[in-house]
């Protein structure tokens, strides 16, 4: 038994995402459909990456207005979390350091 499947004329064999040479779909993007979807600029608000200096202060007042800040209970949980990772983490490095020191003397001293 073969892997391959007989060949159809006429009929286009799905291939994944690149198609067979010469074989057509009527998915297939051409210039003329993707001139058709491609949007305009319109208006002057648009010649400016970002909208300019003027804009800046506003646009972060109602940013920080969406963020959801976290109350005085989870900063508490979050800080002895954050202190508990940092002894481990200090411990972690420390016994490293401790062990290498002694391999490196060991091997040093005759």
């Amino acid at each position: 038994m073969t892997d391959q499947q007989p060949n159809q004329s006429g009929a286009a064999r799905p291939t994944g995402k690149r198609q067979m040479a010469g074989v057509g779909t009527a998915a297939t993007t051409t210039s003329s459909s993707y001139e058709a979807k491609r949007v305009t600029k319109t208006g002057p608000e648009d010649e400016k990456p970002g909208g300019g200096v003027a804009s800046f202060l506003p646009e972060v007042v109602s940013e920080v207005r969406k963020v959801i800040w976290p109350t005085a209970r989870q900063m508490v949980v979050y800080t002895l979390v954050v202190f508990a990772f940092l002894i481990v983490v200090t411990a972690l490095v420390s016994s490293v350091d401790f062990v290498a020191g002694l391999g490196v003397e060991k091997i040093l001293t005759p």
